[in-house]
This record gives C-alpha cells, sequence and structure tokens, in this order.
C-alpha cells in the first residue's frame, strides 16, 4: 500500500444480513460486477452502503435495505448488530476508482435483520439506479464463498457473529 493510499480513512458503512423464517440469507447480483470473473463466475454480496453524516446506524439500515432490496421496515425486525465496526482495504487496482478515491476501504456496522414480508416484497428496482440485478436465498454458510475475495475475512467475521441468531 502506498504512503498516499495508507493515508486515505474509511468510508463509514452499514452492512445488512438479512434472513428469511427458514434462516435463509439475501444475496444480490451487483449490476456494477458484470464482467468480472471468480472462479463461480459471479460475485454476490448482502446489502451494504455508506452511513449519511450525522445517521444513526439502525435508520441508515434501513435507508440501504429499501433502496437495494425495496424491502420497506414494516418488513423487518432488527435483531443484532455487531459488536464491533469491521474493515476492509480495497485491492490497490480499486483504489482511486470507488468513492471518487476519498477512501481506502470500509468501515463497517453490519446488522442481523428478521424478513417477515414475502419475497413479492423485494423490488431491485425501487431505487434508480438500481444496484442488483438478481437475487437469491442462500445458506449462510455460503456467504464467505460468495462475495469478492478482499471482503472475505468480513464475511467470516459476521457470519460467526450472527450465526446463532440466525
Amino acid at each position: 500500500m502506498s504512503d498516499e493510499t495508507a493515508n486515505l480513512p474509511y468510508r463509514p458503512c452499514v452492512g445488512v444480513m438479512l434472513v428469511n423464517g427458514q434462516g435463509l440469507v439475501f444475496v444480490g447480483r451487483r449490476i456494477d460486477t458484470r464482467g468480472q470473473p471468480d472462479e463461480g463466475g459471479v460475485y454476490w454480496q448482502m446489502p451494504q452502503g455508506g452511513i449519511d453524516e450525522g445517521e444513526d446506524i439502525h435508520a441508515a439500515a434501513y435507508r440501504e435495505l429499501t433502496e437495494e432490496t425495496g424491502v420497506l421496515p414494516e418488513h423487518v425486525t432488527l435483531l443484532a448488530q455487531t459488536r464491533e465496526e469491521l474493515f476492509y482495504d480495497l485491492p490497490e487496482d480499486l483504489i482511486g476508482k470507488l468513492w471518487k478515491g476519498r477512501f481506502r476501504g470500509q468501515r463497517q456496522h453490519w446488522v442481523l435483520a428478521r424478513f417477515g414480508g414475502d419475497d413479492n416484497h423485494i423490488r431491485l428496482d425501487a431505487h434508480d439506479p438500481a444496484e442488483f440485478e438478481d437475487w437469491k436465498w442462500v445458506d449462510p454458510e455460503l456467504l464467505p464463498d460468495l462475495i469478492v475475495p478482499f471482503k472475505k475475512r468480513v464475511y467470516r467475521t459476521v457470519l460467526d457473529e450472527f450465526r446463532d441468531l440466525i
């Protein structure tokens, strides 16, 4: 990591592990990762996004969830939050390309949320532009295998912390 990169801050972020009544986790396939192959040919991720200045973590979680999935707060119950912030660094080739080059990675608070709605409450087109082009419910143990490599450690930590509550 260059000295210039090392001096960049981390972007404040919230992530949401949305679980349904069967204990499966929502993941979406990002539109902007088309054509970026991995072992399985595509990456999937849980909803996540920036926390606005002065915004409460739970308010940010509801906002991001609604923007990215169309799921409304009345269909969600927040169950838990990670004890500590989790950090990841972007790979060198992405620094400067994401978030207008202002951040070296993200510092994330994660929340576990129970989805009480029906699948038809999930609307990827609820926000313009849409972030995801497809979605599915997956076994939580598969999460670290579905995410981009530089976020795997974070996903393992989130899964370990929430596993007993899922």
